[in-house]
């Protein structure tokens, strides 16, 4: 940065640096070559108060600015005032000190110096390690006494103040004493305790009653057990058990279907039935029905069979009482009992891995205990009749819980007549297929297909039809629909209702063999 033209003038010394052709020189100035600046203006002050300049201002006769001593008395002069006696006793100089400022508390000046404790190494953190005493002194161990002569009992017991005849006579007041009151306390008490053990008892019982039941439930066990057969199904690589019970003198035997179809499917599995006397004969297959699952078995050369009685299931009564009979889970000859909990019940027995049985019953509903190993045994009422074949049971984890199922035995008489006669059985149908439907408009069997030319074709069924009663008796379901077109007589009209678009219309139409 260049500094020609700049000029520094000091206004002391009065010397001016000025550039020259080899750099700065400096040289005294000519006053006559300066030029003569401006006079600055006079400062201007707010003016001051009368009373500020009497508290703050010389005193009068004084120019300069100290005084030399004598101070005129013109005017009053301002004085300093007492100070607080709060702030003079807090600040000011004790009363006894003459010092000028006061001394400071934590000082000891002037007071007596006290001598230092002794010297303790175990007090000092800072004293060095040395051999010294020991922190605790050692005890001077006592002198060793001498035993002194051993205590009697007198001196123990009375401190030698009574002498032994007074002693001995103490004694056997006291044993007179507990000789009395063991004497009074084995009058009070009674006899002392027998021996434990002893040869000599014997235990009896009641006169005997012979065979004669002594309760409805064993009065019906009497009279059916005999025809109550076990059915034995064995393959080359598992096997099931069942229920059966003798139903003609021939050697027949109803039972349910799934519980041979085992047998029927494989040529190779072994078939026996198993009666009340543990006679184990084989069996043969009369026929069976999928749709109802019921079958018949036949045993042959067996003398003194013991046929059962049966009784009409349309006579029923909800609350009456029945009895089951059959092997659950294996344990033949068992006996449960309970009542008819509801009937009409449609029960659908889907197939499975065991069996083929595809059916729906129209089934007995009781409580007596119904287990698997039950099915096909018969269902029996008080008058030792059969009523129903035990088939099913509705449980959460496989054992009864109270619902068990049994197929009338009206219906499985038919069905046994014409297996024993032909091996076959002839259903009647009406060309449908059906499914459930509950809504707020209607409660029935909705139709889904119509078989062309079929019974519902002829009848005027279409698709969407919902079929509420059929046959006199109401339809609430498909399982409900499938069991009422089976009370139904093959080339018979038949009654029943369908709903179509919100109205309610009769109509007939007459089965046909499926």
């Amino acid at each position: 940065m260049s500094n020609e033209g700049t000029e520094n003038i000091d206004t002391d010394n009065r010397t001016d640096v000025r550039p020259t052709s080899d750099g700065w020189s400096a040289s005294t100035a000519d006053r006559s070559q300066v030029p003569a600046r401006e006079p600055l203006p006079a400062p201007r002050h707010a003016p001051v108060s009368r009373e500020t300049a009497q508290v703050f201002g010389r005193p009068d006769g004084v120019q300069g600015s100290f005084a030399d001593g004598a101070v005129p008395t013109g005017r009053t002069q301002p004085t300093v005032a007492a100070p607080d006696p709060v702030l003079a006793e807090a600040f000011g100089r004790p009363a006894d000190s003459d010092e000028s400022l006061q001394r400071d508390p934590l000082a000891t000046y002037g007071q007596p110096d006290e001598p230092d404790e002794p010297a303790d190494p175990w007090r000092d953190p800072e004293s060095p390690a040395q051999l010294t005493r020991p922190a605790v002194g050692t005890p001077t161990a006592a002198a060793p006494t001498v035993a002194g002569a051993k205590l009697g009992v007198r001196d123990v017991l009375f401190g030698k103040r009574i002498t032994w005849v007074a002693l001995v006579t103490l004694t056997v007041i006291a044993l007179l004493i507990g000789m009395i009151g063991a004497l009074i306390g084995r009058l009070t008490v009674g006899p002392s305790e027998s021996a434990l053990h002893s040869d000599t008892v014997s235990l009896s019982t009641g006169d005997a009653q012979g065979g004669e039941p002594r309760s409805s439930v064993a009065r019906v066990a009497q009279a059916v057990e005999r025809s109550v057969v076990v059915i034995d199904v064995r393959t080359a690589s598992s096997g099931g058990t069942g229920s059966g019970f003798v139903i003609d003198p021939q050697g027949y035997i109803l039972t349910n279907n799934h519980v041979i179809s085992m047998a029927a499917n494989d040529k190779q599995a072994k078939l026996e039935v198993v009666f009340s006397d543990r006679t184990r004969v084989p069996a043969r297959i009369v026929g069976r029905d999928i749709k109802t699952d019921l079958a018949v078995v036949k045993v042959d050369d067996v003398e003194n069979l013991v046929v059962a009685k049966l009784g009409n299931s349309d006579d029923l009564q909800i609350g009456e009482e029945v009895v089951a009979f059959g092997a659950p889970l294996g344990l033949n000859r068992t006996v449960t009992s309970g009542i008819v909990s509801a009937l009409n019940r449609a029960i659908a027995l889907p197939p499975d891995a065991d069996t083929d049985t595809d059916a729906v019953i129209d089934a007995i509903q009781t409580d007596a205990a119904i287990n698997p190993g039950n099915s096909g045994g018969p269902l029996v009422n008080d008058r030792a009749e059969v009523v129903g074949i035990n088939t099913a049971i509705r449980s959460g984890g496989g054992g009864s819980i109270g619902l068990g199922f049994a197929i009338p035995i009206n219906q499985a008489k038919s069905i046994a007549e014409s297996l024993i006669k032909s091996g076959t059985v002839k259903h009647p149908a009406i060309g449908v297929n059906a499914s459930s439907v509950r809504n707020e408009r209607v409660l029935g069997a909705l139709i889904r297909n119509v078989v062309a030319g079929g019974s519902a074709a002829r009848a005027g069924i279409r698709e969407n039809d919902v079929i509420v009663s059929f046959n006199g008796r109401p339809v609430e379901s498909a399982d409900e629909l499938n069991v009422a077109v089976r009370t139904a007589t093959i080339g018979k009209e038949t009654p029943f209702k369908y709903w179509r678009d919100g109205r309610t219309f009769d109509g007939t139409i007459t089965p046909v063999s499926d």
